[in-house]
């Protein structure tokens, strides 16, 4: 659908809306090869940089919401963190973003200053190594934590995703791209929303979360704290274990790998339970926390992987994952996962 659409030419459009004092002398995709999100490096004239993230999914208010709020954290983040995310470029004091709608495509750009990358975290983490990236979760959440009165309002709520999730499920395009498995999705929802409702996740806070941590998304320092985070696609406002799932994946005993699955296997790992007493250590869990893991990685599977994963995914990408959805995600849950385990490790 979109093979012929002149993205750089949107992007193009988006900067000399901006500021076309400033002439492009080239754009460069540099996008994820995994991925169907754009991201571009322009180069001025002058050889300043600056990074474009164009997208298309989802909803326009929803992704202004997103990037305003993290802008506002990045600017008000305190040390060791005020420079650990990328800042938006504004305009007129607000955040830029650039609208381009057509009979076939409506696209957002937003604007990035280039952000300092240190080293990448090993593929394999070292037992001192999970030790320190708990602590660094740990100390980031509390960071976030201190400055979230202080952040925009958000309006978007786990909640709201299931329930578009269900309306797609209703339309004949979805019903059509998950024959077969409707009912399961439907249950796969009525469990979550009931299991969270048991749990009490309202009345738990809420901060800022990034939720995909591969290490090709973040950088550490020599000492392996952490120096730098971008790629925002997945952020939202939520409880911070939303978190946990992707640094069980960093930590385990398989460690990154081209080729990948989300199996909840990582989050019963002892190498994961190392990384969970040391963020503990730093900023104290809750039982209640503990036990809604289960339901942040339902929640995962079925937003990032049943409702969006062809957005988020290349199509051979997201056809696997969502074969291994429904026969191996899902159906294994509850015997693989618990919480029990994590619950006395932690002696809560």
């Amino acid at each position: 659908m979109y093979q012929n659409i002149d993205f750089i030419k949107i992007i193009e459009d988006a900067w000399y809306e901006y500021d076309s004092s400033r002439k492009i002398k080239t754009i460069e995709d540099i996008s994820a090869k995994v991925s169907t999100n754009h991201v571009y490096r322009v180069r001025f004239e002058d050889e300043d940089i600056i990074i474009a993230k164009l997208s298309y999914f989802g909803r326009f208010d929803h992704f202004v919401e997103d990037h305003t709020i993290i802008n506002a954290l990045a600017n008000n983040l305190h040390a060791p963190f005020e420079n650990f995310l990328a800042k938006s470029l504004t305009k007129y004091g607000q955040l830029y973003v650039y609208r381009h709608k057509d009979s076939l495509l409506d696209a957002w750009v937003v604007f990035y200053n280039p952000i300092q990358i240190d080293q990448k975290p090993e593929r394999k983490q070292s037992d001192s190594q999970i030790i320190i990236l708990g602590e660094e979760l740990a100390k980031f959440h509390k960071a976030c934590n201190k400055v979230k009165n202080t952040l925009p309002p958000t309006f978007k709520q786990t909640e709201n995703d299931i329930d578009h999730l269900l309306e797609i499920l209703e339309t004949d395009h979805g019903k059509f791209e998950h024959r077969g498995h409707v009912d399961s999705i439907k249950k796969q929802c009525a469990l979550f929303l009931e299991n969270c409702d048991k749990i009490g996740v309202s009345e738990m806070p809420s901060i800022p979360v990034f939720v995909d941590w591969n290490i090709g998304n973040f950088s550490i320092n020599k000492d392996y704290r952490f120096f730098s985070r971008w790629d925002y696609d997945w952020f939202r406002m939520s409880t911070r274990v939303m978190d946990f799932y992707f640094f069980s994946r960093v930590c385990s005993t398989i460690g990154d790998r081209t080729i990948f699955s989300y199996l909840v296997d990582p989050l019963m790992e002892d190498r994961f339970i190392t990384f969970l007493k040391a963020y503990h250590k730093v900023y104290p869990l809750t039982a209640q926390e503990i036990k809604i893991i289960k339901e942040t990685y339902r929640f995962f599977i079925l937003n990032y992987v049943i409702k969006d994963g062809r957005y988020f995914f290349h199509e051979l990408y997201a056809s696997r994952l969502q074969f291994e959805a429904h026969e191996t995600y899902f159906p294994t849950l509850d015997k693989s996962f618990n919480e029990e385990k994590l619950l006395k490790a932690l002696d809560l």
